[in-house]
């Protein structure tokens, strides 16, 4: 591992309870915030550091029926604490014993590395949002796997910009899928894939990478069959034939991109700034953001000409006047609350 990067805390809890734990992320941070208002990890959950994190560091998923709670740099801590506190999870309608809890955590385990690792998603990757949706759509399939290819290492490189690296080495990235044909999840037409990727670069497991982060999704597991990887264009050809190879082993396999260099310098930066203003939306103020915008230029250009071309035929609908309703008082467990949450 590389000494001249900062050390990237990161660690994953899992917890054991007395029953399989059929419920959302949501809901799972929903009891936790109402069991522990106090808690350091509240604000982690609740979207108070929405301007101050781009990237959620604490991230909630439910796992084989089993909760996983992930943490990296600033939410470790806030873990580790609540974690020692958990005897139970009222849900009302059902409660979950804590039995007990594993602890998984490292300080060398987000870096670069001079390897190719495999990883694979074990939920599914919400590539493309609304904007990148749509430059999908009008590609062809060759190009469209190399394009969602360049899409997960522009979201490594921005992953370790929000930890505090710059990275001096270019991101290498090679991604396989079960299928082209992105699945539509939640009401925001995000499109999603199975398979897994491989990059130079160290990732924990159970961290999520691309959208939907707080819901779950782009969960992904190292499979620590690191390959030699160096940046002689006859040791990539010969990697690309090995990979090529373990691919057509795989009956799953559909699509595979081209092994991809990802050039640090050209990646845009995210649009939304810590400490700007925002326009203020109609998401929930317990989410996290996680639409990242670093496509190239056109995809910004694009985006203009459509919000344009809104504006001048937009009509605005009457609405019902609303409620305000008592925060104290959410059933976090409810109906209501699950739906409110996943219409972000």
């Amino acid at each position: 591992m590389s000494s001249k990067y900062p050390e990237i805390r990161t660690v994953a809890v899992r917890i054991f309870t007395d029953k399989p734990v059929r419920k959302t992320p949501y809901q799972v941070k929903g009891v936790m915030m109402n069991q522990f208002p106090d808690e350091e990890i509240v604000p982690m959950l609740d979207g108070s550091y929405r301007q101050k994190f781009l990237y959620p560091r604490v991230q909630v998923k439910i796992l084989n029926e089993q909760i996983y709670i992930v943490g990296i740099n600033e939410g470790v801590d806030s873990i580790k604490a609540i974690a020692k506190k958990m005897d139970f999870l009222d849900f009302g309608n059902i409660t979950f014993q804590i039995l007990d809890n594993e602890i998984e955590e490292h300080q060398n385990r987000f870096q670069p590395v001079s390897k190719l690792i495999r990883y694979r998603f074990v939920t599914p990757w919400v590539a493309l949002n609304q904007t990148t949706g749509y430059r999908y759509r009008n590609l062809n399939n060759a190009d469209r796997v190399n394009f969602l290819n360049r899409l997960l290492g522009q979201n490594i490189v921005f992953m370790a910009r929000e930890m505090g690296m710059e990275l001096e080495e270019n991101i290498f990235t090679k991604v396989t899928l079960s299928s082209l044909f992105p699945r539509q999840v939640d009401e925001n037409n995000w499109g999603a894939f199975d398979g897994e990727f491989r990059a130079n670069f160290v990732l924990p497991n159970y961290l999520g990478i691309g959208n939907g982060i707080t819901r779950g999704y782009g969960t992904l597991f190292g499979l620590f069959n690191p390959e030699l990887f160096s940046f002689n264009e006859g040791d990539l050809q010969e990697l690309e034939a090995k990979a090529t190879k373990e691919s057509n082993n795989e009956q799953t396999t559909i699509a595979e991109s081209d092994l991809q260099e990802i050039d640090v310098e050209k990646v845009p930066r995210p649009k939304k700034v810590p400490g700007k203003d925002l326009v203020p939306t109609k998401r929930s103020k317990k989410v996290l953001s996680e639409e990242f915008e670093i496509e190239e230029d056109e995809t910004i250009a694009y985006q203009t000409n459509v919000a344009r071309k809104k504006k001048a035929t937009y009509k605005p609908k009457k609405r019902g006047k609303k409620i305000k309703k008592d925060s104290s008082n959410i059933n976090y467990n409810s109906e209501e609350y699950h739906k409110k949450q996943h219409t972000l």
